[in-house]
Formats: structure tokens, sequence, C-alpha cells
């Protein structure tokens, strides 16, 4: 990169821009990005990046993060060379990039853009890619899957594993030899199954020994009966390794043999990850893609300059090249006559990148062969260069190469020396670079450059507009209007004497005088007008928007009518729908019932259980058609008269039904309650203690872990099971039914969950050995179906 292009800061957009990119290779690219100067090339990167932009817009940008070079692996594998795991996994995860991208583009196929050329050139290989990632667990392990050998060879493997352990263990268990083991414990040493054995009793284990525990009290001691055994364990391993190498070797070739496709695929999903990254600066910028031309014409309308804060920054209007070729922006310090000449620089390099701008629509930005900038303090004290001096030789090398296609940027012209031969020979400069053809924007102080474009074709008068009231520059730069120094007024209101003030202006010649204050004047006329165009701009801007919002109101008012409309017909539809669905149950489960009757010998228990089903039933239709509130306010202050206890009958102020406490206040301060089959646990104040519910309860048994069960004869108790193992299940179930039988229940429930049917099995077949167990069954609908077991004791 020139320094020309460094000097109007084209790399912090460069690396700005690679920060977008997916790929290490596209990030690389983008920051050596170079401006293209052939107004064709330019063109065509603008519609690349402008086509990239709009299928954005419609569809989402592709993925590119999985892309990587590979294509050192690949020619290796191509000569006949064995990859590594992660060689081939990072071959598979541009296989898997390259399908992604190519997939993306196939769901929005309908849509011709100029991108085209890139995405023909990607050929997916899923072929391949499943070869890899099927064989390929991680870049350590090799899956079990790989080949059939390779399978045959771990399950043999895991099956002489369990033999040597359950000798081992064996071993380890025996009386006899856990008193010479330092620890119950089996573990390996070279690959080899061994035991810990105390050192005193190192001869009375027979086997080799592998290892001494850094204490040396310690011998780790492979048992003479699994030696053969971790013989055969070796050999397989060995098998294994050879296998291992054997399915590396065949996925190398694989990949090798699509050394070109895949290399071909990668360089056009590369190519794709920089034309996204630039739309997706563009994104970022709000940017737009400006009309380009070759013959000099500048119209930057809004434009931004793209590495200022957003939320600082003031778009401004810039026009060089058709009324005028040479524009002098004059203005105070810090006025942002330096902004204005670096973002018309910045914004064309940007355009011969093929970015987009900044910038409002109908902007339009030209193709130049070269932008010379002389922008900052340069001096170097090493070359013995003051500030002119450097300032100079830029110009000089700028002189020499500038011509009808050159865009020249000039800061301070003239300065750094004598102001009235700076003031000449900066009008003798831009005579010479406007005689060679040159597109000019020049910063200065010199009030004999005002004047100079006041009375030369071609050039042009600009200013960065400055609030003296404030002391602060607008930033607005306002072309064809001269700007004032306002060197006065800044003085007078930092705190300078108004005698010396008046003593200054009196200095200056009436010449200069007459033209200040002609300045001033027009000023005062700009000022003016554009408070009046503001004022007719508001009142039209608020008559649109009281406009606007009455429309939204009708608008809003009729989407409410017809969601409200929408809503209550699904609801209708809804409850009908529920309805259909709980007489069909009800039905199927009155047919069930009657099927089992015919079998049962008691036909009172089954007019009891269908009577109970219907009132279930019909409470879920009452619920459905009149859902249950809560009768009680929440919000109303509420003091339980006593503490609660367990048996405790209360309501549930957020539900409107009745619950039993089955557990005191945990840490958190909450109640376990239990409705019906619902267990739950509740904050103190969703209760409300139901105090004649609660006197006329019957006695309870305090349950204890594993179930819950009510004391009185016929009525049901539940033992929840889930979450254990069967053995767990088993031991808790015999806990709980002993209990059962000395409170005289006759019928339980066993709630195991449905799950994989495991700890439900394990309970049944244990049920069919207790003689206490008069029946079981599974549960019906309603009751829990196959997630419980209903249980009749004798």
């Amino acid at each position: 990169m020139n320094k020309h292009e460094r000097s109007l800061e084209l790399d912090k957009v460069l690396q700005r821009l690679a920060t977008f990119a997916g790929s290490a290779d596209a990030k690389e690219d983008l920051c050596a990005l170079e401006p293209v100067h052939d107004f064709d090339d330019v063109q065509r990167l603008q519609q690349q990046t402008l086509d990239a932009h709009t299928l954005m817009a419609r569809f989402g940008a592709p993925g590119f993060s999985g892309l990587r070079n590979v294509n050192n692996a690949l020619s290796r594998a191509a000569a006949g060379s064995v990859l590594t795991m992660r060689e081939l996994l990072d071959i598979g995860g541009v296989l898997r990039a390259i399908r992604a991208i190519s997939q993306w583009r196939d769901s929005n196929s309908g849509v011709k853009s100029v991108l085209d050329v890139w995405f023909d050139g990607i050929t997916p290989n899923k072929f391949l890619e499943d070869q890899i990632f099927q064989a390929i667990v991680s870049e350590d392990e090799m899956s079990d899957n790989a080949s059939p050998a390779l399978h045959d060879i771990r399950r043999k493997l895991r099956s002489a594993a369990s033999r040597v352990r359950e000798q081992l263990e064996k071993l380890i268990r025996s009386p006899y030899y856990q008193k010479m083991l330092r620890e119950n414990i089996i573990t390996q040493r070279n690959g080899r199954y061994v035991v810990p054995v105390k050192i005193e009793h190192r001869g009375e284990v027979k086997g080799l020994v592998h290892d001494t525990s850094s204490s040396g009290a310690t011998v780790f001691v492979e048992p003479a009966a699994v030696v053969e055994a971790n013989n055969d364990i070796k050999v397989l391993q060995s098998k294994e390794r050879d296998e291992i190498d054997r399915i590396l070797a065949e996925l190398s070739s694989q990949a090798g043999s699509f050394y070109e496709s895949i290399k071909a695929s990668y360089e056009c999903a590369v190519e794709l990850d920089k034309i996204f990254a630039k739309a997706k600066l563009g994104y970022e910028m709000r940017a737009a893609a400006p009309k380009l031309n070759d013959y000099g014409k500048i119209n930057l309308r809004h434009a931004r300059h793209p590495l200022i804060d957003p939320k600082t920054v003031v778009a401004t209007d810039i026009r060089l090249g058709e009324e005028f070729d040479t524009l002098i922006i004059t203005g105070p310090n810090t006025g942002g006559k330096t902004v204005a000449i670096k973002t018309l620089g910045l914004l064309t390099l940007m355009a011969m990148c093929g970015l987009l701008l900044p910038v409002g629509d109908r902007s339009e930005v030209s193709v130049f062969e070269n932008v010379l900038a002389d922008i900052g303090d340069e001096q170097s004290i090493e070359q013995s260069l003051s500030t002119f001096s450097s300032h100079m030789t830029n110009i000089v090398d700028i002189m020499r190469v500038a011509d009808s296609r050159s865009l020249v940027l000039i800061d301070e012209l003239g300065a750094g020396t004598d102001p009235v031969e700076g003031a000449a020979l900066a009008m003798a400069i831009l005579e010479q670079l406007h005689a060679q053809g040159a597109k000019i924007a020049a910063t200065t102080h010199y009030a004999e450059l005002k004047m100079y474009a006041l009375n030369t074709d071609g050039i042009e008068n600009a200013s960065c507009e400055f609030d003296v009231a404030s002391l602060r520059p607008t930033y607005r730069l306002l072309i064809g209007v001269p700007g004032r120094s306002n060197a006065f007024a800044i003085s007078q209101r930092l705190g300078l004497s108004q005698n010396v003030i008046d003593r200054a202006e009196q200095l200056i010649s009436s010449d200069d005088r007459t033209f200040e204050n002609v300045i001033e004047s027009l000023e005062e006329s700009r000022l003016s007008y554009e408070t009046k165009e503001r004022e007719a701009q508001a009142l039209k801007a608020d008559a649109e928007r009281e406009k606007q919002e009455a429309q939204k109101v009708r608008d809003s008012v009729e989407a409410l009518r017809q969601e409200e409309l929408e809503k209550a017909q699904t609801q209708a539809a809804r409850i009908i729908e529920s309805a259909k669905r709980s007489a069909y149950a009800l039905m199927n489960e009155l047919e069930e019932l009657k099927k089992q009757g015919s079998k049962a010998a008691d036909k009172a228990e089954l007019v009891r259980r269908a009577k109970q089903s219907m009132r279930r039933a019909m409470g879920d239709f009452d619920e459905i058609t009149n859902p249950v509130t809560a009768q009680v306010d929440p919000d109303e202050a509420y003091v339980l008269p006593r503490a609660l206890k367990i048996g405790d009958t209360v309501l549930l102020v957020d539900m409107g039904k009745t619950a039993e406490v089955t557990a005191l206040a945990d840490r958190k301060g909450e109640i376990e309650v239990t409705a019906g089959i619902l267990k739950m646990r509740t904050p103190l104040s969703n209760l409300r203690l139901q105090e004649n519910a609660a006197s006329s309860s019957k006695p309870r048994v305090t349950p204890k872990q594993g179930g819950d069960f009510s004391a009185g004869a016929g009525e049901k108790g539940s033992c929840d099971l889930r979450g254990m193992n069967v053995e767990e299940g088993i031991l808790e179930l015999e806990r709980y039914l002993d209990r059962a039988m000395r409170v005289g229940l006759h019928e339980v429930t066993i709630i195991h969950g449905k799950g994989t049917g495991v700890l439900r099995k394990g309970i049944q077949d244990y049920l069919r050995r207790n003689k206490l167990i008069k029946s079981f069954r599974l549960g019906s609908f309603g009751e829990g179906e196959s997630g419980v077991t209903i249980v009749e004791l004798k």
C-alpha cells in the first residue's frame, strides 16, 4: 500500500473489512486489497458486492467459518503420503463448508447473480465427507465403525479386557489376597492390567512386577493367571493400530484423488467469502452502491467518514469535477476541513476496491488512475526536513505524476512558511495542477486563495460551517461560500481584551476588512434562508407524521378487531376439539372396563370404576367450558392462623384447588403439597389453611421416602420409584409394602414411569415372586397407563 492510500487510512478500512471474512486466506487477501484503476474492472467488482448485498438481504449470508487451507495436506495425499486424523478432519470440515455453501445457493437458485461463476465452480463431495466423519471421531480417536475389521478387533479387545478384569475381580475379592493388597482396585501399567500389592507380600502373589509406587511401599503385579490374557490384549492392540493405519492410508488416498476438485472448490469459496465480507461491511455502514464514471465527476450526497463513530459522524455533501475541477476549502482550525478531503479521497479508494460507500442515494464517484494525497505533518528530523520541506517534497512528487486521471488532495497548502510567499506559492501550484487536468481539493487559511477562487474559472470556494456562539464546528461543507477564519470572534469568546481585538481590526487592510464583511453578510443571508427552509420542512414533516399516525390508528383498530375475532374462533374450535377427545377417550375406557368386567369376578368394582371414570371425564368437560379460577384474591393480606403440619388441608390460591400438606417447609420456605396424583412445592403465600377440612380429615401416617399412603382400609396409596435403578427400586418397594400391610391398605399404586421399561420389568418380576401380592396390572387411561402398576394386596 502506497503512502497516499495510508495517509487516507485505507488500511484501517481494510482491516475492518477483514473481520467479516470467515476464512484465514480471505482475511489475508482483504487486508492486502488494492484499488483497481480500470473502469470496467471496478464496475465488475461493484456489481459483485451489490449482488452479494442483495442476496444477503433476501436469504441471509452463507457460512464460511469451516474453510481452511488444506492444499498442502491434499498435495501430500496425492503424492502418496498418509495424513493424520487431524488433517483428514480439516479436509472433512472444508468439504462440509463447501457443501453448505452449495446448498445455500441451491435454496435460492431462482435469483440470477454475477456470483454464479463462483458458485458453479464449487463441487460438493459428500461421499468423501461422510467417509471421513464416519471413520474419525476426533483427532485422537477412530470410530469403531470405520471398518468391519476394526469393529471386530475392538469387540475382541473389550471381551479380552472383560475376562482379565473378571479374573482380577475374583482375586481382589478373595479374603486370602485382600490382606496382601494395598487397595482393592485394578489398574494398568505399561498397557497391562495389574493390582497394587504391599511390598512385604510381593513373594506371595505370583506374577510379573511392572512398576513400583513413589514411596516404594507398593508394587504393581500382573498375576500369573492373567499374563496370557494380557498378552492377547497386546496382540489385539497391535492389530488395532495396524487397522487404523490402513484406514488412514485408504482415506488419504481417496482425499488425494480429489485434490484438484477440492482445491478449485476451496478457491471459489474463498472468493465468495471476500465478496460477502464486502457486502457485510456495507450492511454495517448502511452503505449504498455509487454510480461510477471515468471522467472525474464526484457527487457524494450525505457522505459519512467510515472510521468516525456513526453516533457522532456528520453527513456532508461534496461535489467536484463538473462545474469546477478545483475545490478550495477554508475555515478555522478544527472546523472539519481535513475530514472533508479525507472523506473524498477515502470513499473514492473504497469504490475502486469494490466496496459500497456510506453515502446517500444517487451519489456518484469517478475511477482515477492516481489518488494522490499530502495530508498531515510528515516532518523528518532524520532527513533534516521541516514541516514545509516535507510538504513540498510530497507536492513535488504529486506534480510529477498528476494528470487528467488523477485526484489530488492537499491539506494546508502553502503552510509552514512566510504567509505572502506561501499564498503565492499555493496559487502557482494550483494553477499548474489545474493546467495538468487533475481534479483537486485543497484546504488553506490564506485569504488570497479565496480571492483567487472567486476570480478563476473552474475553481470554487468551500467552507466548513462553524458556530461562533458555541465555538464548535458543525462539520457541514458549504460549497460556493468562502470560509471565515473567525479569529477575532473566537479570541473574544476566549477572553481576549476588546481593546486588543479593536486594534487588530484597525491593523488589517481596508480591502481585507471589506472582503470579510462581504463574507459575513453572505453567511448571515445563508443562515436566514436555511432557517426558513428548516421551518417549512418541519411543518411539512409534522403534517406528514400526523397523517401517518392517523392511518396507523385506523390500521391498528382493524387489526385488533380481526385478531379478537380469530382468537374467539380458535378458542371455540379448541374447546370443541378437546371435548370430542375427552368423549372418545371416555368411550374407549368404558369399553375397556366392559371387557375387563367379563373376566372379573367383582361386578361392583367394575361399576365403581366406571362411575369414577365418568366423574373424571365430566370434570374435564367442566374444566374446558368453565375453567376453575382462584376464589381467593392472591394479593389480599393473609396470615396463617397457625403453623402448618403434615396432613393439613390447604387451598392453592393460584390453582383454586385443595391439596394436602405432605412435607414441611424447606430452606427456601416452600411447602410440599399433594393434589390428587400431583405433588409439588409452593410458597406459603400461595396457601390458605382449610380448618374445617383439616379437622374432619382422618389421621394420616407420615410417609417415608419412596411413597405416601392413607391408614384407612380400602384407600389407595402410592410409591414413587422414578429415578431409581432396579435394585434401589425393589429395596424401597419392600419397605413400602411392609408399611402398607401394617396400615391395612388393600390396593396401592407403584409409580415407575415409562422410560425404557427396565424398572417396570424389574418391579413386576419382583411382584410375581412376592407372596403378599394378590394381583397386579398396569394402569388404565387416567391412572397413568404404562407408567404405573396397580397392586392388590392379600
